[in-house]
């Protein structure tokens, strides 16, 4: 190849070292109209690295976790690898689980930035995955999981049997999938069962950086209320279009990645160190039972975290584990 800017290079990383991208495979990059220079980056580093790469652009779509159409959903079962830089994500979708069922490896990148790409994909992965793994292994056995902070979150949820899923962006086996870059590790708590008020105070798929906190109380797992200022009727908004289960808790999460910063874009802000995540709606792919075409991340900084009786966090900072 020729010499290289920094967002090529961080395109064959992804490429090459996270999504394990061989000679002899094919490559599908999904992308839209807002994504579409990031998308042609990434099927032009395609191009170098595999034997065929192609690139399908669709109409952005409305909201996380919407279905592509019809034609890229059947496009992502006949190739090895898609990789999706995309306005929002398609994580949570039929169409990336029924490729993901033939044995397709799928990276989804919703909404991410060329800062972000550089910046994340110079962190050591090696890194990135014994922290998740180490979070992870503190998680497997725990019944509760409570949060609390300064600014009055207080939500407990219980997660007994629910399975912990480490997410670390290195996808080279057969049938794996997540975000890429990643850094997390979640799961989905049991329907029904959470309860408290969170202050989100980072940011909020859908919304970016928030510019005052957003407090959601929380009766048997659905949002009952939501409060702030003009982002918070938004989101409010955002609850409730796609239907009554999209206001459902689905996903608890914890950050893990070193090199993640708070940008405004949930797929980075959501990896970030020293943070935990709730999610509103669908997540089918964790294990759970809510499918709804929606999947809504909010972001909580310096929480203090409580498995079961231990405290593994304390204002944003593991107590078990240095990093």
């Amino acid at each position: 190849m020729a010499a290289l800017t920094k967002l090529q290079k961080a395109a064959v990383v992804a490429l090459r070292d996270y999504m394990g991208l061989a000679r002899e495979e094919t490559l599908l990059v999904i992308s839209d109209e807002k994504m579409r220079f990031i998308g042609m980056t990434l099927y032009e580093i395609g191009k170098e690295l595999c034997s065929e790469s192609i690139y399908m652009e669709m109409k952005a779509r409305e909201v996380n976790g919407e279905e592509p159409p019809v034609q890229i959903a059947e496009m992502m079962k006949s190739v090895d690898v898609v990789v999706c830089p995309t306005s929002k994500s398609l994580t949570h979708t039929d169409a990336r689980r029924e490729a993901s069922k033939l044995g397709v490896r799928i990276g989804t990148m919703p909404g991410i930035t060329e800062e972000s790409m550089v910046r994340c994909f110079s962190a050591d992965y090696e890194k990135v995955i014994q922290i998740s793994e180490a979070v992870a292994d503190k998680l497997k056995r725990v019944q509760t999981v409570r949060i609390t902070t300064k600014e009055g979150t207080d939500v407990l949820m219980s997660i007994k049997n629910r399975k912990p899923i480490v997410s670390t962006g290195v996808l080279r086996k057969i049938g794996e999938s997540g975000n890429v870059p990643s850094g997390e590790v979640y799961l989905a708590p049991w329907e029904g069962k959470v309860d408290g008020k969170v202050v989100f105070d980072g940011s909020f798929a859908g919304l970016g950086l928030l510019e005052e906190p957003i407090t959601i109380d929380i009766k048997h797992g659905y949002a009952v209320r939501v409060n702030g200022g003009e982002q918070a009727l938004k989101l409010q908004e955002m609850l409730t279009k796609p239907g009554k289960d999209a206001n459902s808790v689905g996903e608890f999460g914890i950050g893990t990645n070193y090199k993640a910063r708070l940008c405004g874009e949930i797929l980075e802000d959501e990896k970030v160190l020293g943070t935990v995540h709730i999610a509103f709606g669908n997540n089918i792919t964790m294990g759970g039972k809510i499918k709804v075409q929606s999947h809504l991340d909010g972001l909580i900084k310096k929480p203090t975290v409580y498995f079961d009786s231990e405290k593994i966090m304390d204002n944003g900072k593991f107590t078990f584990i240095e990093v």
